[in-house]
């Protein structure tokens, strides 16, 4: 039957199709260099011109075998579409949290480029399509450790720029409690334990009156308090776990430090080098607002204000507004007592968590970003900072003993790098979980850049009044 169906064809077409077919594929090859991809060349020659191969021998059954091997058929051809789609050229990603607000907010659809910075080659490539890390239902991991791929980017269109607006893995998501809301707070939550647990034994540390290396020495009692108390809760906490780079948690926040700048934030502005970096339109800061009454909805709408806002508002009697907001609010004394930024920020909850550093979220650093192929000097006053990057990023052994630095076995004071690492902040820069406080992004982590809002709907408000129409196909580069 083969044979007489191969007689009907033209095969000065199929010849056509199949060089058509095969030219795309080799320039694909050409494009990620990996020329592994050469053995699927004699089945699309099969496809095409031989047709020795029964590819669909299910047309030939009768009954529910080929009712079913058709929409088998179909899905694994769209699953299959999927995930090659997603992984080198583009995927949709949804704006989750207000740490971007108002530039992007919560609810809104973005279409992510892969090609604009180039798509990674996947560190874990036998994955379930359209899942991050975990199987919906099942509640399992939607994908096979083995195998594990070396970092690998396919060349792209560019590379991040200054304040580009990007998506990347969360750097802290490599380990996790696995009951926690989001299993990516295992981190925080070792040097919260760690800490209360030291304090309540030996009282709170003078940490002024301490060395730096004696600080670090402190910190690892600490790190190893919080970690003991994260295995004897694992009932509770989950147990720890980890996950491969590209299958940790998406973030998406805008670049202010790329790799090389020194970045240093002095009363909330960020400066690069010494310089101010321009802050985004759309910039929100915590105020304390007092309220002589109730703002109505149509009040909220104009100023841009959301139910989340005011929510903070009800329980922390402050909220975050852009200057523009903040004045509209001013402009209507019927609703509004004062407004006072709040300038009060803890010490001691920014990255890095094992030094002494008196860094807060709104004065910050001076801190330099590592950039590939650049030397640093190491010592007791900068270790902290840099010894995540250089343990954990790219994977050398990395040891403290006796105020002297070992990386690899060989004491040293200094380290050359071997990736470009981003800092990124959130333009709600008040509530924003960001390099603040987890630190460096490395560049295998970044993938990919959003092009525009195609959706967004307003999770305050259901229905057609929640589609947030002045928004659809906004493009992402003019929102600065």
């Amino acid at each position: 039957m083969i044979d007489k169906k191969k007689e009907k064809l033209n095969m000065k077409v199929q010849w056509a199709k199949f060089i058509g077919v095969l030219v795309l594929y080799l320039l694909f090859l050409f494009w990620v260099k990996s020329w592994w991809g050469l053995i699927v060349v004699p089945f699309i020659y099969d496809i095409y011109i031989t047709k020795k191969i029964k590819w669909q021998w299910w047309k030939e059954s009768e009954g529910p075998v080929r009712w079913v091997m058709s929409w088998v058929d179909a899905l694994v051809f769209a699953l299959v579409a999927v995930y090659f789609i997603n992984l080198f050229f583009f995927q949709n990603y949804v704006i989750p949290s207000s740490s971007l607000e108002k530039s992007l907010l919560t609810g809104d659809y973005l279409f992510v480029s892969k090609v604009s910075y180039g798509p990674r080659i996947p560190q874990t490539p036998l994955t379930m399509p359209l899942t991050q890390h975990t199987l919906p239902v099942f509640d399992c991991k939607s994908y096979i450790e083995w195998p594990q791929w070396d970092y690998r980017r396919v060349p792209g269109l560019g590379k991040v720029q200054l304040n580009d607006i990007v998506v990347f893995n969360y750097p802290a998501g490599d380990t996790i409690c696995t009951e926690q809301p989001y299993q990516t707070e295992y981190y925080h939550m070792v040097y919260d334990a760690g800490e209360t647990m030291y304090v309540q034994e030996h009282g709170m540390p003078n940490l002024d009156s301490l060395s730096s290396r004696q600080v670090y020495e402190l910190y690892e009692e600490i790190y190893r308090l919080g970690q003991e108390y994260v295995k004897q809760n694992e009932k509770v906490l989950g147990k720890v776990d980890s996950r491969p780079t590209d299958r940790r948690e998406n973030y998406v926040k805008r670049c202010v430090g790329l790799p090389g700048q020194t970045l240093q934030i002095k009363d909330h502005i960020v400066y690069l080098d010494g310089k101010p970096n321009k802050e985004p339109d759309n910039v929100q800061y915590t105020y304390a607002v007092k309220l002589k009454q109730y703002l109505p909805d149509e009040l909220l709408k104009e100023l841009g204000i959301s139910i989340e806002q005011i929510r903070d508002l009800t329980q922390e009697g402050s909220m975050p507004l852009t200057k523009a907001a903040k004045e509209g609010l001013l402009n209507h004394k019927d609703y509004v007592e004062s407004i006072q930024p709040v300038t009060t920020a803890r010490v001691g909850e920014t990255y890095p968590r094992n030094a002494h550093t008196g860094w807060t979220r709104d004065n910050y650093g001076p801190v330099w970003i590592p950039k590939k192929g650049e030397s640093l000097k190491l010592s007791m006053d900068n270790i902290a900072i840099y010894e995540r990057p250089i343990k954990v990023y790219e994977g050398n052994d990395l040891k403290v003993k006796d105020g002297k630095i070992f990386i690899n076995g060989k004491q040293t004071d200094s380290y050359t790098f071997k990736l470009d690492y981003y800092w990124m902040m959130g333009d709600n820069r008040h509530n924003s979980a960001d390099s603040r406080y987890w630190g460096f992004v490395p560049e295998d982590h970044i993938v990919g850049k959003p092009i525009f809002i195609w959706w967004s709907s307003d999770p305050d408000r259901g229905g057609i009044s929640g589609v947030r129409w002045n928004r659809l196909f906004r493009w992402v580069d003019n929102i600065k």
